[in-house]
């Protein structure tokens, strides 16, 4: 009999989470195993939960923000070693999920966490970090900017605007350390904040990054846009696309293990643990749930209920009772 775990689990289609066991995974090629350390909670969590979204067997084990220590390596890995400290982006898929002790993941998604970095910050980066880029940077599922990692990039004078900078996903495009130039009140409505936007710059707002994507951002969002221009959203569109303005709506997926992202996530994971080092990318502010996965249930409450901001919560699958 394998090696059992604890692991929360959705038993059935919109069932309620519950703690469970499971056997612990073996690494295939290009694989690590990971004794999960920290597992950060993102607002799909519960969304797969509610709608039935991404899973289609059951028990499911769901989490994707993913922090822990190299146990075991599969066959062809070379650059990391057991005992490594790393994060890395998980996936819908059982055995490669966050909300369990043990889990598998994919090397070309794992970086090693610097030693500026403890397993709880870590955890905050992976998904909202990817998301992040996908949708600047994806050629199909985000606006197709050149990433400035690849090549040389001059500095770009074109504007963009980010609706929801406290969100986790936001946090990686809004904060003025990274940057931004300006901030702007969430409760203006569309017109208000183009007047404002208007009074910073004359260039016409070619590209919105919605981070939040409800239809109310989503609507003050379609009026900053210029013609041509281009919504970036990480929920389905409300609005509708129209060809007389030639504006387009793209609702990223941010999930590397997607083959339209593959290649571009390669090569951003290849520098995670440089930029975590260098500042270049900050992990998110985090609150630490008590009872190990008992207390992600709890912290996907108070998600759904709009009681978390600006913070990631963080559950430690070893505390497990």
């Amino acid at each position: 009999m394998s090696p059992q775990q604890k692991a929360l689990v959705i038993p059935k289609k919109q069932g309620n989470f519950e703690l469970s066991s499971r056997s612990i995974p073996s690494p295939g090629a290009g694989q690590l195993l990971v004794k999960i350390q920290s597992a950060a909670l993102n607002p799909v969590d519960y969304k797969i939960r509610d709608a039935g979204l991404f899973v289609t067997h059951y028990p499911a084990v769901v989490g994707t923000d993913i922090a822990g220590i190299v146990e075991e390596l599969g066959e062809g890995v070379v650059n990391f070693r057991k005992g490594d400290r790393v994060l890395a982006h998980g996936k819908f898929t059982n055995d490669f999920a966050g909300f369990q002790q043990y889990t598998l993941t994919d090397a070309s998604f794992s970086a090693k966490i610097p030693s500026s970095e403890s397993f709880d910050s870590a955890a905050t980066v992976p998904l909202g970090l990817d998301t992040a880029l996908v949708g600047l940077y994806g050629d199909q599922l985000g606006a197709g900017i050149t990433p400035p990692w690849t090549e040389s990039v001059g500095e770009s004078k074109t504007p963009i605007v980010i609706l929801g900078g406290s969100s986790s996903v936001g946090s990686y495009k809004l904060v003025k350390d990274y940057g931004a130039t300006h901030f702007f009140d969430r409760n203006l409505s569309g017109k208000q904040l183009l007047a404002a936007i208007s009074k910073v710059t004359d260039a016409p707002i070619e590209l919105v990054y919605d981070a939040i994507s409800l239809p109310e951002t989503q609507s003050v969002a379609w009026e900053l846009l210029a013609n041509n221009g281009t919504l970036v959203l990480t929920l389905p569109a409300s609005v509708k696309e129209d060809e007389g303005k030639g504006r387009k709506v793209i609702q990223t997926f941010a999930s590397p293990h997607a083959p339209q992202n593959n290649e571009l996530c390669q090569s951003s994971w290849a520098m995670v643990e440089k930029w975590l080092s260098e500042g270049t990318i900050r992990p998110n502010k985090y609150e630490v749930l008590p009872n190990g996965l008992e207390g992600v249930i709890g912290g996907l409450e108070r998600m759904k209920l709009g009681q978390v901001s600006g913070t990631k919560l963080v559950a430690h699958p070893q505390e497990t009772q």
